[in-house]
């Protein structure tokens, strides 16, 4: 089936543009669903209230809601920071923008660093901060409802490829680069690096926190998939499957699942906590042999996201198509045509796709279905519990196998 679309914002070009750089290589949903961002290349990024995008793609379709998000919204530049109505802005950002990332703080989650009393910024809980990682390896701090510059963040000596925060409002940050290793940052104290974690043996191209904040899951070239330990900082396990560089991973909405996204043609859905593939999802039919699992460069995924309702996830790969795939079934549900797609994301309520490509974003509405109590309860065992608890449940075999999203 072929997936309904919503709307589309389109980048403004001039004809001295150069291709090189206009690249979308990143878009994101605030926590809340307020904002959308997006890099629309040459160091610009785009924040736009999500509501209003959505009311000017039913009002004046999908052809026209970028014109009419560009020219109606309002912006703000007083200082105030009207929260209660959200404004556009355009952050130039110095340099290609390869990754952006929402934060948003709870004040009952304190800084790491005890030993400090004095802060430059104190957080807020109505606060949302925008991270953007730079080509020059810098990482610059945004207040979203100003659009001003906060924090200079300038530890990696390569692009910062991508960029996460930890859900549980701690405005704990990590940064993963070219330059191998990711770092962790503490903006509640004021954007101090923690720590410097080291295992990668070449890029990394992406990260992703575990819902509860607890695990983070690194990918990069060399095969890549680490899982580390955030509380004390130390790599858990490597999962090891993969035929061709990791480029993209997302945990499922109750951490049971893991999604990554390879050169190699596939996503596989893991079991992070036994480092088991569950699901394969090959983009290339029949698949490469691993000998050529390189060569496919026109199937290469470039991105995979996992659905709320944790029952789907969307890849984007380069045989200009987007998948939204069922966790329990072979094949795609809906595809939806585009080219040179480079990243993609689901809203924070999960009705929506949006896919960025070359400055401009497409959004596709989301294969709609109601979870079963079955599903539902599932999640809200495992939100809680590891498969290796699981596992020890004095409950029938085929439960269990269920719970561990077996069958």
């Amino acid at each position: 089936a072929r997936s309904r679309t919503v709307g589309e914002l389109l980048a403004p070009t001039s004809p001295f543009d150069k291709k090189c750089g206009r690249e979308n290589w990143t878009v994101a949903f605030a926590p809340d669903g307020s904002y959308l961002a997006w890099s629309q290349g040459h160091r610009i990024v785009k924040l736009v209230p999500w509501a209003q995008c959505l009311n000017n793609f039913l009002l004046h379709g999908t052809k026209n809601g970028a014109n009419a998000v560009s020219t109606r919204l309002p912006r703000q530049s007083s200082e105030s920071g009207q929260k209660n109505k959200p404004c556009e802005h355009i952050i130039d950002c110095g340099d290609i923008v390869w990754s952006l990332a929402f934060g948003s703080s709870v004040p009952e989650k304190q800084s790491r660093c005890v030993n400090i009393e004095w802060h430059r910024f104190k957080f807020g809980q109505d606060q949302l901060l925008l991270a953007t990682g730079l080509n020059n390896g810098r990482i610059k701090i945004w207040d979203v409802y100003t659009g001003k510059l906060l924090l200079n963040l300038m530890d990696h000596t390569e692009v910062v490829r991508d960029l996460t925060f930890a859900p549980d409002g701690s405005l704990i940050l990590v940064s993963a680069s070219r330059d191998k290793t990711l770092r962790v940052w503490d903006l509640k104290d004021d954007g101090n690096m923690m720590k410097v974690l080291r295992g990668h043996p070449n890029w990394v191209y992406g990260c992703a926190f575990s819902p509860d904040s607890s695990i983070l899951c690194s990918v990069g070239a060399s095969k890549a998939v680490f899982l580390w330990d955030m509380d004390k900082y130390s790599m858990l396990r490597k999962l090891e499957g993969h035929h061709n560089d990791v480029v993209a991973c997302e945990f499922s909405p109750d951490g049971a699942l893991l999604a990554t996204a390879s050169y190699d043609t596939r996503v596989y859905v893991w079991d992070p906590h036994i480092g088991v593939i569950l699901r394969e999802f090959g983009h290339l039919f029949p698949p490469p042999t691993p000998i050529f699992a390189g060569g496919a460069n026109d199937r290469w995924v470039r991105s995979v996201c996992f659905s709320h309702d944790g029952l789907h996830v969307a890849s984007l790969a380069d045989d200009k198509m987007v998948r939204f795939w069922r966790i329990d079934e072979e094949y795609p549900v809906q595809v939806a045509p585009l080219n040179n797609g480079l990243c993609c994301t689901f809203s924070t309520d999960g009705s929506v796709l949006a896919a960025g490509q070359d400055g401009s974003v497409y959004f596709w509405a989301t294969p709609s279905q109601v979870s079963s109590l079955q599903h539902l309860c599932r999640m809200a065992i495992r939100r809680v519990m590891p498969t290796s608890h699981v596992k020890n449940l004095p409950i029938p075999c085929k439960v269990v196998e269920f719970l561990c999203y077996q069958i």
